[in-house]
């Protein structure tokens, strides 16, 4: 436990949360029953741990699978549920970025390169979801959950059949434009006990590639990890570890980013998000612990199976929206 409160993001977070419990003490008890209000923020916290669990395992943002359920599964205003999906997803980032910059995992020169395409694409998603939600209301709601519904699917068969990843891709070519901003660069690889040289490619197609990343991210409050990875080593060929670590400093990045739109909207209720901030700060902590001691394949089969029913359930509820109907289903 000790361990736990040497992070400072987590010394912050259980500060917001005690400071939260005591308005709620101080401003709200006369007017009504704080119990239920302490509840809520004690499930949420007990379950944004367990999402973090799961996430960290898997190898995906926390936003993947807390937007999909919240969505799913809750009434909730949307924009709410998103706004705290980007806070989740970006925690997720934060608390790893630190120790992959101090490790020199994260290639700032990459990092640089694909943060402008990524905020770019976050803020845009996240403006689109704003004035999807003021002019469309009800129907807006009803959309976003078809189209997440989808969205889900398609990231489901990508961890399917989303095939291999490389852990040291090797780059026959580097176009000309990649040479001319000069992504290549040296990182020490623990494993070999040796320098390792990567040279990426595709830069441009990575560019428009990580807008996309970034406004699906803005748009659903998912964040993007779960497209990231893939993005810069199957695409741009840079090494597995170096993908990942840059990967969580981009979605904390993108997603700081993207939560301004709903912060200005309104959307962002601190008493709401505080106890999702700390469970996914716990949850990491213990999820990187529990990593090394499980297999990752069956908490990803987990993840998958999540999704899928999720993605069900969100489709549901988005037709008999716009549709009006009355699908029987859970």
């Amino acid at each position: 436990m000790k361990r736990l409160f040497k992070v400072p993001e987590l010394s912050i977070l259980v500060a917001l949360v005690a400071a939260s419990y005591l308005v709620i003490e101080t401003q709200l008890a006369e007017i009504v029953s704080t119990a239920p209000i302490l509840a809520i923020i004690t499930s949420s916290f007990l379950i944004s741990t367990l999402i973090a669990i799961i996430a960290v395992i898997a190898g995906v943002g926390g936003g993947v699978i807390f937007t999909p359920i919240m969505l799913g599964f809750t009434s909730i205003d949307t924009l709410i549920i998103r706004a705290t999906g980007l806070i989740v997803a970006m925690f997720s980032g934060l608390i790893s970025s630190g120790p992959f910059m101090r490790k020199g995992l994260a290639e700032s020169r990459i990092v640089y390169y694909c943060a402008i395409p990524i905020i770019v694409g976050a803020i845009a998603g996240a403006l689109s979801a704003v004035h999807l939600s003021e002019h469309l209301g009800a129907t807006g709601d009803a959309i976003v959950r078809l189209l997440l519904g989808v969205t889900l699917i398609f990231i489901a068969i990508l961890f399917i059949f989303g095939g291999s990843k490389a852990e040291y891709p090797k780059c026959k070519f580097v176009d000309r434009f990649t040479k001319k901003i000069g992504l290549d660069f040296y990182y020490w690889e623990e494993s070999l006990s040796k320098l390792v040289h990567s040279n990426p490619t595709r830069a441009l197609q990575g560019s428009v590639l990580f807008i996309l990343v970034g406004f699906t991210g803005g748009f659903f409050g998912l964040g993007g990890g779960w497209a990231a990875v893939p993005v810069l080593n199957l695409v741009m060929m840079v090494p597995l570890k170096v993908s990942a670590a840059c990967s969580g400093v981009l979605l904390a990045i993108g997603n700081a980013a993207a939560i301004w739109p709903y912060i200005i909207y309104g959307a962002l209720i601190p008493l709401f998000v505080a106890p999702w901030m700390l469970g996914q700060v716990i949850g990491g902590i213990i999820g990187a612990h529990i990593l090394a001691k499980v297999k990752a394949a069956f908490i990803k089969n987990i993840l998958i199976a999540i999704i899928s029913l999720t993605s069900i359930k969100l489709i549901v509820r988005g037709m008999e929206g716009l549709f009006g109907i009355d699908i029987p289903i859970i």
